[in-house]
């Protein structure tokens, strides 16, 4: 959405940008004339309940919500021509976009990112009765909508043949602060990023291996964990001219979310002697940094719905990273394919084989790598490009029309 705000500020649109405080905005939306940002306050964890309290305190929480969005929506903001929502988060978010869109009279636009019933059965079973009604809901509440952007073809498909609902495809494409860097620049990089990681710098620097992550329940943690294990084992076992001792591989995994601090704990207590693995958050500023400093990107994305894309792949890309990436389906080689711009994994088996490869040809020089790297550049998109041709048709109609 911070994307969104900015293309649309670009092409001389006044914006009012709602979202959950927390990181710091990037530059480029601080200083934008055109961009006013309302910050909700962002609910705490629930603490450990009796299930009687947990429900009723989330409950609460979702009231509270609602009570803010609708409070900005509503009285904070002019009236706005066009209300663009993200989805999910599902509810209360849609529910609320729609009855403010209409109260004001506005267009709504649902840019869908994933479906939120899919979200949820990752949590509960498929056929459990919350997770119908929370399908329903998303179905019905679409049809409010002026228009939709979604991030696949495969998605829009979906939502084409089963809920009869015309969208237009927007892919994830990376912000211009994603750039690519040479062999010396990101030598360079990672002595900036030394403070952060300084595992970067010692005098013989491993392998980096970097994975943006939300920490939610659609990445595969158990999958990762288990593949570090077999690797590290695989580069423990003695070989002519090995040196058993070094750190040959450095996993980073930054970013925020629900599970972090659970698997923390876990990454803690693995007994690791080849492989440091990490989780970090670095700031705006920081995190394009490390990307570019980095030999491979990682992505864990298992997709609820089998239809989406994960944004983070976008993000490694821009930064000319190529991505070694969980295979969840065929939706997926509308983003990664295997063998030009990244690799691709489907057990914990085949993933400790290609951190193995990584860290056995890096540092030095892995001609392989650098073959996937050239390959990203050359069809590299930055989202302005993508959000000129895909989205602003779509947009510009409607805040054309009164």
């Amino acid at each position: 959405m911070q994307y969104h705000a900015q293309a649309l500020a670009g092409a001389g649109v006044e914006v009012d940008l709602i979202g959950y405080e927390g990181s710091e905005l990037p530059r480029e939306l601080r200083e934008s004339p055109r961009l006013r940002c309302h910050l909700l306050r962002a609910s705490r964890p629930a603490p450990r309940r009796p299930r009687l309290l947990f429900v009723a305190g989330s409950a609460l929480r979702v009231l509270r919500q609602c009570g803010q969005l609708l409070w900005v929506l509503l009285f904070r903001i002019d009236r706005p021509n066009v209300v663009v929502v993200q989805n999910p988060p599902a509810v209360p978010t849609l529910l609320l976009a729609v009855l403010a869109a209409r109260v004001r009279r506005a267009k709504l636009v649902v840019d869908w990112h994933n479906f939120g019933y899919a979200m949820l059965a990752l949590s509960l079973d498929p056929h459990h009765p919350l997770v119908r009604v929370a399908r329903w809901y998303e179905r019905r509440l679409a049809r409010f909508a002026d228009a939709h952007l979604c991030v696949s073809r495969a998605m829009q498909a979906t939502m084409r043949t089963q809920w009869g609902v015309a969208a237009a495809v927007l892919y994830d494409r990376p912000a211009a602060r994603f750039q690519a860097a040479s062999a010396e620049a990101r030598r360079e990089l990672r002595q900036r990023l030394a403070d952060a990681v300084p595992e970067m710098v010692v005098a013989r620097p491993p392998a980096i291996v970097v994975s943006p992550t939300s920490w939610t329940a659609d990445e595969d943690f158990d999958l990762l964990l288990d593949a570090v294990q077999r690797c590290d084992r695989l580069l423990s076992e003695p070989a002519p001219g090995s040196e058993p001792e070094r750190v040959a591989l450095l996993v980073l995994l930054t970013g925020r979310g629900p599970l972090r601090a659970a698997y923390e704990e876990r990454m803690r207590r693995m007994p690791l002697r080849r492989i440091r693995l990490r989780a970090l958050w670095l700031s705006p500023p920081d995190y394009p940094l490390l990307l570019a400093a980095a030999d491979l990107g990682l992505c864990l994305h298992r997709s609820a719905a089998g239809v989406d894309l994960p944004m983070k792949v976008s993000d490694m890309f821009g930064a000319g990273l190529p991505v070694c990436a969980f295979d969840y389906g065929p939706c997926l080689a509308e983003l990664v394919h295997a063998g030009e711009n990244g690799l691709l994994f489907s057990s914990a088996e085949e993933l400790a084989r290609q951190l193995c490869r990584v860290a056995g040809e890096l540092p030095g020089g892995a001609s392989w790598l650098e073959r996937l790297r050239e390959n990203v550049l050359a069809h590299r998109q930055t989202w302005e490009e993508g959000w000129q041709r895909e989205a602003w048709p779509v947009l510009s109609r409607l805040l054309g029309a009164e």
